[in-house]
């Protein structure tokens, strides 16, 4: 009869063989730069779920042309002269 052998590498791995595989810098330097994108990835998804529940929160109470003295909104060509 035929035996049939499965290769169980990651249980029969003896410690310097797992050494063997550790990781390069390079390698290491790219899981630090994937994980700092996650997280930045992660807080902007918060902060976009924040604005899409309470989207008025994030807008300023007044607008651009509140701070004019004395002038109109929309004489900016007065302003100029």
């Amino acid at each position: 009869m035929c035996s049939v052998h499965y290769n169980h590498s990651l249980t029969a791995m003896s410690r310097s063989d797992f050494m063997a595989y550790s990781l390069s810098l390079e390698q290491k330097t790219a899981f630090a730069f994937v994980g700092m994108l996650l997280v930045f990835l992660g807080l902007l998804i918060v902060r976009c779920f924040r604005i899409l529940l309470d989207p008025y929160s994030s807008m300023p109470s007044s607008s651009w042309g509140d701070g004019l003295e004395g002038l109109e909104k929309g004489t900016f060509e007065n302003a100029l002269t």
